[in-house]
């Protein structure tokens, strides 16, 4: 799940919907060459947020804007359409279950494949994936804080180790792998094994790409009871994915920017733009059609409409308003794209704040939150049939979401009690500290209406709201939290994500053993009616634990000025981008 602003697509978790970046102008000098071509074939869209990294599968990168551009310029074997099936890629290979007892899947690159630097993509690519995400050789302990005590670990990802295999078999002149998993996996037809060229890596590590593949077939599997001295050359590896990646301009080693998707990054003005040409060495049906992307950053969706109607932009991507969808059907020129999305903003408590270490007072909290004012006032001029979301896992329409909301008690929290709140609290007055995002309106919008109702009930509730907030969430410097998740719309990695104990995804330090336990059964069964089961049970834990509340689904908006052709809507992770092959100008 990605924050919105966040994602993990590897082993396919959720992202955090995420901050606000300037207003930019249209023709600005950038951090880099360009190549000059005609305007006419070039396409602009406008984002809301700025990239931070260009790894977004790490717990501070895992951002939704970070995720498009790695969907644009890294290799994919399968993409999603707009009903949310797995469609199998194969510009860049096959893949294959070969058995399910045990679970064994073939990955085969094409013999074409090359990256942008005009290197061939082989089995040691696939290996680099594979080691970044299966956690093979960690035997780290951690304490409470998740700080390693003993042992090693590597490679850090945004939704934590959720498969394991064994050390995967290299075959086809070093074109393909094979996972022998340990035990079933629910998701294993959405694993990506690639992501980064392992030769650009080792090369900003400072090592040799002989040596590190050496490293991947001699470290022996992790072992947390005895764990085997640290492996330098993985170590340095590990560095470089795990932070390596992150930027505010445009790196100056391009070996950063070796792409393996339709797309490469050529330039960038921060806080202004990123501009994409076409990678030359991709083949297939997913090249582009025109010349230049360039990815304006605008975060107040008037200045995007703004930018639209103008024509400095063709498309955008902003956050959906009243106000917004009736500025843009005021504009004749515009094309509206409107649907749900697959993402909802939620208030998370955080379990390691001293004030809620009370389970009454965190039930007391909770039934203040006026979460019928905050949808009529966000959402419902957008989406007059909408309601208040009921649930931690399942969005309305889902298989589950009926089963889940019958059974996991949240219609305690249907209305605001402010006399039951008082009761609770006994005369203390706790002060709670909210996180959220100051440059998001209906964040804002949140924050305030849940401080002013919190207060009848006598809480204090302080304003800790940054335009940094997505980096500040692992920190745990807050009470509570207000911001979104967005799904991929597919698999079931953001179980793990959100609820177990450890995972860098579980940002709330949600701690129930119980809905720990069955977040990590529910990557290995198969069976769906016991996989939702499993769903629903975790659904009602979290409300009985008083994990926090749902708020709403978010509504999503796209709007073209109609020379751009073949974008339609999808609610998914990877947002307006998730076809840009078929664009056309």
């Amino acid at each position: 799940m990605k924050i919105r602003g966040r994602l993990a697509r590897n082993t396919i978790a959720a992202v955090a919907i995420a901050g606000v970046a300037a207003i930019a102008l249209a023709g600005c000098t950038t951090t880099g060459s360009q190549t000059t071509t005609s305007a006419s074939k070039n396409i602009t869209i406008a984002q809301v947020n700025e990239a931070t990294s260009f790894n977004y599968n790490t717990p501070q990168g895992n951002l939704d804007t970070n995720g498009e551009i790695n969907y644009m310029t890294q290799p994919q074997f399968y993409t999603l359409d707009q009903k949310f099936n797995v469609i199998p890629n194969k510009d860049l290979g096959t893949y294959k279950k070969l058995s399910d007892n045990p679970l064994t899947v073939k990955y085969t690159l094409n013999s074409t494949d090359k990256w942008s630097d005009g290197q061939p993509m082989t089995a040691d690519d696939l290996l680099l994936g594979w080691s970044i995400n299966s956690c093979y050789y960690d035997s780290a302990t951690t304490d409470a804080d998740g700080n390693v005590t003993a042992g090693t670990q590597y490679f850090s990802t945004a939704g934590g180790c959720v498969f394991s295999t064994n050390l995967p078999t290299v075959g086809d002149n070093n074109h393909s792998i094979t996972f022998t998993y340990d035990q079933p996996y629910v998701d294993w037809n959405i694993v990506n094994p690639i992501q980064f060229p392992i030769h650009a890596v080792a090369k900003v590590a400072g090592v040799t790409e002989a040596d590190f593949v050496k490293a991947i077939k001699s470290t022996p599997k992790g072992d947390v009871k005895s764990p085997a001295p640290e492996n330098p050359v993985l170590t340095k590896i590990a560095k470089v994915v795990n932070t390596g990646y992150d930027a505010t301009s445009l790196p100056t080693d391009k070996s950063l920017l070796v792409s393996g998707g339709p797309l490469m990054v050529s330039a960038w003005t921060p806080k202004q733009s990123m501009t994409f040409v076409k990678n030359p060495e991709y083949k297939g049906t997913h090249t582009v059609k025109f010349d230049k992307l360039i990815m304006r950053f605008i975060g107040d969706a008037n200045a995007q409409t703004t930018a639209l109607e103008n024509g400095e932009v063709d498309a955008i991507q902003p956050q959906a308003s009243a106000d917004t969808v009736k500025s843009l059907k005021a504009n004749a020129g515009a094309k509206l794209f409107q649907g749900n999305q697959v993402a909802y903003d939620h208030l998370d408590l955080n379990f390691k704040s001293s004030v809620f270490s009370d389970p009454t007072v965190r039930q007391a909290f909770l039934l203040t939150i006026p979460r019928e004012d905050i949808l009529k006032a966000i959402v419902t001029p957008v989406n007059p049939s909408a309601k208040v979301l009921d649930s931690q896992l399942f969005l309305p329409g889902q298989d589950g979401y009926t089963q889940a909301v019958k059974a996991n008690g949240s219609s305690a929290y249907n209305t605001v009690d402010i006399a039951k709140a008082k009761q609770l609290l006994a005369g203390k007055t706790p002060t709670v500290k909210i996180l959220y995002n100051t440059g998001n309106p209906n964040r804002v919008d949140s924050f305030q209406a849940i401080q002013a109702s919190a207060a009848k009930a006598g809480f204090n509730v302080v304003d800790g709201g940054s335009p940094d907030w997505s980096s500040l969430l692992s920190g745990g410097a807050y009470d509570a939290s207000i911001f979104g998740w967005i799904n991929p719309g597919v698999g079931n990695a953001a179980v793990p994500q959100l609820f177990q104990i450890g995972n860098p995804g579980n940002y709330s330090n949600f701690n129930n053993q119980q809905a720990s336990d069955l977040a990590v059964k529910t990557q290995t069964t198969l069976n769906p009616s016991t996989l939702l089961n499993q769903k629903v049970e975790i659904d009602k834990l979290a409300f009985t634990d008083g994990y926090g509340l749902p708020l709403f689904q978010l509504p999503g908006l796209f709007a073209t000025n109609g020379k751009v052709k073949n974008i339609g809507y999808f609610g998914g992770q990877t947002g307006i981008v998730w076809n840009v092959w078929d664009w056309t100008k």
